[in-house]
């Protein structure tokens, strides 16, 4: 069985080319994931989406880190 960190990452490639569904479907994964899930998250979406979607992870990763 996928861990909820692997599902994550293949609803965040299905929806990637609407920046406001990946945005949302992103701020949901986060609210679900642990800690350490989310620093592997951030990660890989830096690597796979900063060409397409930098603001956005900037801007979502940025408000995560200032709330932790």
């Amino acid at each position: 069985m996928a861990s909820m960190l692997e599902y994550i990452k293949i609803i965040l490639q299905k929806v990637s080319f609407d920046p406001r569904l990946f945005e949302k479907e992103l701020r949901k994964a986060i609210r679900m994931l642990m800690p350490e899930e989310i620093k592997k998250l951030r990660l890989w979406c830096y690597e796979r989406f900063s060409s397409n979607h930098q603001p956005i992870l900037d801007r979502v990763f940025l408000i995560r880190a200032s709330v932790s």
